[in-house]
C-alpha cells in the first residue's frame, strides 16, 4: 500500500521509484528540496539508466541506512547478448559484435546455475568504487585503464523469464556490493557471444518492495498540493 509521508514530521522512511537518467543524487536533491528537510541520504546507489526502488532516508532515520544497505537485493532486467560496451550497459555503444544464433536454451539454464551461490566479481570500471582519490568512471571515461579488485557476492537466485534472441529477461537476488552489470557481462563470456545490461529495475531490498514505492511525481504533487494520501 502506498502511503504519502506526513508533511509535519521529519523522520522518514520514503520508498521512491527513481526515474530513468536520473542519479540517486538528483533524487536526494530534489526531495530536499520538496521536504525542506536538510539531513537525508539514500541506501544503496542505482545508476542513472536503472530503475525502480530508492530508500530514502530523513531526520533521525538516516540512522538506519547502513542496515538497509546491508540488505539483499532484487532486480529484474534484460541481458543483450551478442555484442559488449565498455560500461557493461547502455552508458556507453555496443562493440565487438558476434553471433548468438547457435545458443539455444539449455545453455542459457546451465550458464545461470554457475552464478549460484558465494564467488568473486570484478566490478565495472565504468562504476562509482573510489580509486586514488576519483571514481572509476572518471577515469573510465577519459580512457585511462582502471584496476579495480575483486569482491565477493552471493547470489541467492537468478531466473531467466524470458528467452527472445538476442534480449534474455531476469530475476535476480542477490548480496549487497553486487553489480548486475557485471553479471550480464560475465554471462557473455561464459556463452562466448558478448552481453551487455540493456535494461535494470531493482524490485526490493530486504523487505521493502517497488510496490509500495511512491513516484517522484506523486511527492512532488504531495508537498506543493493538499493530498494527504493517495
Amino acid at each position: 500500500m502506498m502511503v504519502l509521508p506526513d508533511k509535519t514530521l521529519t523522520d522518514h522512511i520514503l520508498l521512491v521509484d527513481k526515474p530513468l537518467t536520473w542519479t540517486s543524487f538528483d533524487v536526494v536533491k530534489k526531495l530536499r528540496g520538496l521536504t525542506k528537510i536538510k539531513k537525508i541520504g539514500h541506501a544503496g546507489t542505482l545508476d542513472p539508466l536503472a530503475t525502480g526502488l530508492l530508500v530514502v532516508c530523513t531526520g533521525k532515520n538516516t540512522k538506519t541506512i547502513d542496515s538497509i544497505q546491508a540488505a539483499e537485493k532484487e532486480y529484474t532486467g534484460t541481458i543483450t547478448l551478442g555484442a559488449t560496451t565498455l560500461s557493461y550497459d547502455l552508458e556507453t555503444e555496443p562493440t565487438y559484435f558476434g553471433p548468438y544464433d547457435h545458443i539455444d536454451t539449455h545453455q542459457l539454464f546451465k550458464i545461470v546455475t554457475t552464478f549460484l551461490g558465494t564467488h568473486n566479481q570484478v566490478p565495472p570500471a565504468h562504476s562509482a568504487i573510489w580509486v586514488n582519490g576519483k571514481r572509476a568512471y572518471e577515469e573510465a571515461r577519459l580512457g585511462n585503464e582502471v584496476h579495480l579488485p575483486t569482491r565477493t557476492v552471493f547470489i541467492r537466485s537468478f531466473e531467466l523469464t524470458r528467452i527472445a534472441l538476442p534480449e534474455i529477461d531476469f530475476k535476480i537476488r542477490c548480496s549487497k556490493g553486487t553489480y548486475i552489470r557485471s553479471i550480464a557481462n560475465d554471462f557473455g563470456k561464459a556463452l562466448g557471444t558478448g552481453a551487455y545490461l540493456s535494461a535494470l529495475r531493482r524490485t526490493a531490498i530486504g523487505h521493502w518492495r517497488i510496490e509500495d514505492a511512491l513516484s517522484l511525481e506523486m511527492l512532488t504533487q504531495h508537498y506543493k498540493g493538499d493530498a494527504n494520501t493517495l
